[in-house]
């Protein structure tokens, strides 16, 4: 199974952490959605590392293990359905994450995050 990184997942595989690096290291494939890619780039544009962290981020996206899932049709539809689920549990989660989730459903990824919000989506894996 591909192993798919939210944002604080993937700031803390940068940051050195020990388990996460071991989980990204044992994972097939690596997955980026877009949505995360860009939560990171609007983080360096604020901080004072924002150069450094572009080279990071960008090594990380060359590598021939990473995948960068994005948007289409079929993204669309996935994220309708999870919106609405979400809506009629009375669980809405911030719309990044709805974005974030759907692209992990419809690439069939575990997601890597310490996100308490994707415990509202049942049918998504964690990790």
């Amino acid at each position: 199974m591909k192993l798919a990184l939210d944002t604080n997942a993937y700031r803390r595989f940068a940051d050195g952490d020990h388990d996460v690096i071991d989980k990204v290291q044992l994972a097939e494939r690596i997955a980026m959605p877009v949505p995360v890619v860009a939560e990171l780039r609007a983080g360096f544009a604020l901080g004072t590392k924002g150069a450094k962290n572009e080279s990071v981020l960008t090594r990380f996206l060359d590598s021939e293990r990473v995948e960068l899932l994005v948007c289409d049709e079929e993204t669309t539809r996935v994220y309708a359905q999870l919106f609405a689920q979400l809506r009629r549990q009375g669980t809405p989660i911030p719309i990044n994450d709805v974005w974030i989730a759907a692209l992990v459903l419809q690439h069939r990824c575990a997601l890597l995050t310490f996100d308490t919000d994707f415990e509202r989506v049942p049918q998504l894996v964690r990790m």
